[in-house]
């Protein structure tokens, strides 16, 4: 009979490996040989994750957060570093735009905001162009905090965005502020996806003692008072402070630097019970779209049932038989496909067949992708260049604090709203001479056209609710709401059969 030491103890720093040496007697058996007790044969973390991925799709997020000082002259310069930086989503802060608006700010990005006054406050989410037609729902509650409602591949997803008051500000408007956010939060159903990204003017600090549930230890100095609000938040809405979960070097977790001030004021919350899907979050430095602030971007992946996504059409170019060398070209083929004849023959199906084909021969096809935003036409080579000579005096400034990297940034800012201003004014002038003639009015009602359909936040209605305003996703689910909404639409009375029976009823009470 073989006997087993008690004493083994594998290593538990290995997924996978036993915890305790009673463990591997019990799975092998007491004649068992313990030097193959390595892994588990069911229900390991790492077959677990495994049977997971079998199941459905993943896909990945990059969510981030900035405050931007101001939208007005920005909005390209930012979606070009959304684009550079790959970020899918963007929460904003400090706009400084007046209006309930959504706007295209370029390459295909959308801006959803809100502000009540054009000198301060004002918070916005921009989203990339594949997640615009996903929007389900815009609260707008203030100018200091608004929300998203995203479904991705069946997947609710909530981002909110928010902008707290400075420390020198009054009690009550850090109160209203902790309160509008808090409504948000208890008005989004518990099995949903929350992702939170603000300017919280607080520093939460370094280290977690007695905080371990909701904050790593890897913040910044340390704590105020309106950092222990946004710890308070999150332990009552059950929140991590992502940020703080990621050992980086301090350069990469200072959000905000000014004059000899780095600090960490922006940050990125979401549900305790979805920070398993957070493989990374990091500050952005080099950037200069924001003077003080730098972007916060997370790395999220969301578990899913994949789609199959429709192909995009392509059209034949008829616009190009204004042309009179292709309009020719176009008469010959279209001739030689008839055989010659001059006349159109009588079966009209197969003629327009055959004028189709020469069509995608001859005039070819669209590539089917976006166009260009007429809107930002005016985003040419000088503007783009001149926006790289700042970028390049920033990262100059913030490493050498001298007064002669900082006047070179300064005049290269001024020069780079000069530029813009100037391409603008181009475009424009373009566009106004062009109106005379047919093209430029077509351009001007396209350009009238786009300007409605961003100003509108849901695309389109694709989604059922149920009766207490959760989206509904599975097929069963929805099957049954519309069952119970017919039964209600005919089986109840409508306001002229109530009258009618209380007429009858009246009068059978006075006979």
């Amino acid at each position: 009979m073989r006997i087993v030491s008690t004493n083994f103890i594998p290593d538990r720093s290995r997924p996978g490996l036993t915890t305790t040496a009673i463990g591997a007697v019990d799975l092998q058996g007491a004649g068992g040989n313990l030097a193959t007790v390595g892994r588990r044969s069911r229900g390991g973390r790492r077959v677990h994750r495994q049977r997971e991925k079998r199941k459905g799709k993943s896909v990945g997020l990059r969510i981030g957060t900035l405050n931007v000082g101001t939208m007005t002259g920005k909005g390209r310069e930012l979606a070009d570093m959304m684009e550079r930086r790959k970020v899918d989503i963007l929460c904003v802060q400090e706009t400084r735009w007046k209006g309930s608006k959504t706007r295209s700010i370029g390459a295909g990005f959308k801006l959803f905001y809100y502000g009540v006054d054009s000198k301060r406050n004002g918070v916005g989410v921009v989203l990339k162009e594949e997640f615009v037609r996903n929007v389900l729902e815009v609260k707008r509650v203030s100018d200091r905090v608004m929300s998203l409602k995203l479904e991705i591949e069946g997947v609710m997803l909530n981002v909110v965005s928010g902008y707290a008051p400075q420390v020198g500000c009054e009690l009550e408007k850090k109160e209203r502020f902790w309160s509008e956010l808090d409504e948000v939060m208890e008005s989004i159903p518990t099995g949903e996806r929350v992702v939170i990204g603000a300017d919280f003017n607080g520093h939460v600090g370094e280290g977690n003692r007695g905080d371990e549930e909701v904050m790593g230890k890897f913040g910044v100095k340390e704590r105020n008072l309106e950092g222990q609000m946004v710890v308070d938040f999150a332990k009552r809405m059950d929140m991590g402070v992502v940020n703080t979960y990621f050992q980086k070097r301090e350069e990469h977790r200072v959000t905000y630097k000014s004059g000899g001030r780095r600090t960490q004021v922006d940050y990125i919350l979401c549900r305790r019970g979805n920070l398993k899907e957070i493989s990374d979050c990091t500050v952005v430095v080099g950037e200069s779209v924001a003077r003080q602030h730098r972007m916060v971007v997370c790395r999220m992946t969301l578990m899913v049932c994949k789609k199959k996504r429709s192909e995009t059409e392509k059209k034949t170019k008829w616009w190009k038989l204004k042309k009179e060398e292709c309009c020719e070209e176009f008469r010959q083929k279209l001739r030689q496909a008839l055989g010659g004849q001059v006349l159109l023959p009588d079966d009209w199906e197969t003629t327009a067949e055959v004028i189709r084909e020469t069509g995608r021969k001859v005039l070819g096809v669209s590539s089917g992708r976006r166009k260009e935003d007429k809107e930002t036409w005016w985003w040419n080579e000088e503007v783009q260049d001149s926006i790289q000579r700042k970028k390049l005096a920033k990262k100059k400034w913030d490493m050498d604090r001298t007064e002669e990297n900082r006047q070179e940034y300064k005049e290269l800012q001024r020069r780079v709203k000069r530029e813009v201003s100037k391409a603008k004014q181009k475009a424009y002038d373009e566009l106004y001479t062009r109106l005379d003639t047919r093209e430029g009015e077509k351009d001007l009602y396209r350009l009238a056209r786009q300007r409605d359909r961003d100003g509108k936040d849901v695309q389109q209605v694709r989604v059922i609710k149920d009766r207490d305003g959760r989206v509904l996703t599975s097929e069963e689910s929805i099957q049954r709401r519309w069952k119970e909404y017919f039964e209600e639409l005919m089986n109840e009375e409508n306001e002229r059969e109530k009258k009618s029976r209380r007429g009858e009823l009246c009068g059978t009470e006075s006979r």
